[in-house]
């Protein structure tokens, strides 16, 4: 089959071309790309809809990984002059400020921000939701180097609507669906409102598929058919999955979308033929949209395997996340890696930022000279932040000599027990072996990136394949932190063994949790003792090697720069074509609801 053109200045990275940008250092890379960018015009203009946003800390519209994900991948549109927006909610109450009780348990507070520095763009939208016309102002941000992130916001005074866009994910389903109907609905007639013309929609996670609902029901009003409405939107779509495993995707009953107005003007027969019943939010959005992509390499075996048994799915590719580098790297080791500068004492001053943050925020005392080992992420089972500590007799002599300081921080969500329980045992931990290991509470961007710069070590140790991709390892290769991981997610396409990080490679040989984890702490310990602890404390040389070649392996290649060019040049210009009637070779744009999809 004869190969498709790429647009002009948009080429495929080709091996060697891979290698050598690499070899760049990410000034040179972003400032040539940047320009390439500016030099070319027609770029398909994107509306990327999400939950959540992490954009800064001052606006604390997220959860986690997700919402800063999204977040990075606005910085890097700004970056690189890319005619992407954002589409997301004003969130009121945040998701939750958590903070540890007397007796180790967290408890959630919502306290109500003032965002009077989020502008307002005087424009209203109505949305229908339970039978009645909800009206969302729509604000703007754009002053986190970003490209523009469009809120809607039901919430102001005089509003009886403001319980919707409250709580990030809090409440049942109720709340749940009509927060996705304002995300969805609303953030189509928000670009319809504001005379933004858009080439491709991006839903990033399938809380966002109610937009392609108003797509549907926009062409129908124009007198399409059903099929021909939903192929004529699948055209325009493409869909981010982010979860691994089937049973995490959100599913609703037909009767509470049907009496919350999900239903847009669709009947029962087109909406579970979209996502069955009950209805299932991925599935629909596979449905929905013309190309769908996992998160990584791995995910994407993942996801594949996952979702073969559903029919008229677009295909599914992998593009693996990124970071926003400039974000998320000191600029002091920026600087040190680019010049041939001394690494090491810049990253003594980042790892003494956090060490004088632990000490104001939990009283605790942290030796400078000792290896310290972080771990920051969401709370919950998968991720076995408490794994290091089922091997009382390996961890305690360390703990108690000071040879090794474990920090963690991390939120669970405010309905999660046993997330909460995690956190509790972590703070157990933190009370028994005072000034080796600490528990920062109420985890958010900014204790994030003092923890991602200053420690010495980043622990990765989840569950396989429940991790799809995960970011903050990448955050902490950018800074010369070295990864300690399991392989799943990122970790496969990232650093080598001894050489940019350590890799826990026992063999998973079946789906039995008890297993994994029998084995993984066995492969935890010995590579800690046997490797990373005599490597930090007798071979400081190679230590700052493995530093710089951990940046080296990952400041391009995990980039919100490289991530969003793959996004145009796999996603967003293959929907143009097919827009165009022009046939991707492993796409088939065409086929009619009801065909299976091929990838060649």
């Amino acid at each position: 089959m004869k190969e498709q053109a790429v647009p002009a200045g948009l080429n495929i990275i080709r091996p060697g071309f891979t290698q050598y940008m690499y070899r760049l250092s990410k000034r040179k890379v972003e400032a040539a790309i940047a320009e390439n960018m500016q030099n070319n015009n027609g770029y398909p203009r994107v509306a990327y809809f999400c939950m959540e946003f992490g954009l800064h800390e001052r606006l604390p519209i997220y959860a986690g990984g997700l919402g800063v994900l999204a977040g990075d991948y606005l910085k890097a549109a700004k970056d690189l002059n890319l005619p992407l927006v954002g589409i997301g909610i004003l969130w009121r109450h945040d998701y939750t400020e958590q903070f540890i009780g007397e007796d180790g348990w967290p408890y959630d507070i919502y306290p109500n921000y003032d965002y009077d520095f989020v502008k307002d763009t005087g424009i209203t939208i109505s949305v229908p939701v339970q039978g009645e016309e909800v009206v969302c102002k729509v604000r703007v941000v754009d002053q986190y180097g970003n490209a523009p992130l469009y809120l809607l916001d039901t919430n102001f005074p005089g509003s009886k609507h403001g319980w919707i866009t409250n709580k990030l994910y809090g409440g049942g389903s109720h709340e749940r669906i009509a927060q996705e109907i304002i995300l969805g609905i609303g953030g189509v007639r928000l670009l319809r409102a504001l005379n933004i013309e858009v080439d491709v929609y991006h839903f990033n996670e399938g809380h966002a598929i109610m937009a392609g609902l108003e797509m549907v029901r926009e062409r129908m009003n124009d007198g399409q058919s059903f099929e021909d409405a939903w192929l004529a939107t699948r055209r325009q779509v493409v869909f981010t999955t982010h979860t691994p495993v089937e049973a995490g995707n959100e599913k609703h009953s037909h009767s509470e979308l049907q009496e919350m107005g999900a239903y847009n003007g669709l009947s029962y027969e087109q909406l579970n033929r979209l996502g069955g019943d009950p209805f299932n939010m991925t599935e629909a959005a596979l449905r929905l949209c013309g190309v769908a992509n996992a998160v990584s390499n791995l995910h994407g075996h993942t996801a594949r395997a996952m979702w073969r048994h559903v029919a008229d799915t677009g295909p599914i590719i992998s593009i693996t996340n990124g970071v926003h580098v400039p974000t998320w790297q000191m600029p002091e080791i920026r600087h040190a890696f680019e010049t041939g500068g001394d690494i090491q004492k810049s990253h003594m001053r980042a790892k003494m930022e956090l060490i004088e943050f632990a000490r104001k925020h939990t009283d605790a005392v942290l030796n400078p000279d000792a290896l310290l080992v972080g771990f920051a992420r969401r709370a919950t089972g998968y991720k076995r932040s408490d794994l290091i500590f089922r091997n009382t007799e390996a961890i305690d002599p360390l703990l108690q000599e000071g040879k090794i300081q474990l920090i963690f921080s991390g939120k669970a969500h405010p309905k999660d027990v046993e997330g909460k329980k995690i956190i509790q045992d972590l703070v157990k931990m933190d009370r028994k072996y005072k000034d080796s290991v600490v528990f920062l509470e109420n985890y958010n961007m900014e204790i994030a990136s003092l923890m991602i710069r200053g420690c010495d070590v980043w622990l990765n140790n989840p569950i396989r394949p429940l991790e799809a991709s995960g970011t903050s390892g990448m955050k902490a290769a950018v800074n010369g932190v070295l990864n300690l991981s399991v392989v799943d997610g990122w970790v496969g396409e990232g650093p080598q063994h001894g050489v940019s990080g350590w890799l826990l490679d026992s063999h998973v040989t079946s789906n039995d949790h008890n297993e994994q984890d029998v084995n993984d702490l066995q492969a935890l310990y010995k590579v800690l003792l046997t490797e990373v602890i005599p490597t930090f404390y007798e071979q400081p040389d190679r230590w700052v090697d493995m530093m710089q070649a951990s940046i080296d392996m990952a400041h391009y290649k995990f980039s919100s720069s490289r991530m969003i060019r793959e996004y145009y040049e796999l996603m967003y210009s293959r929907v143009i074509e097919q827009r165009d009637a022009v046939t991707a070779p492993w796409m088939i744009p065409v086929r009619s609801p009801g065909e299976q999809p091929r990838i060649q």
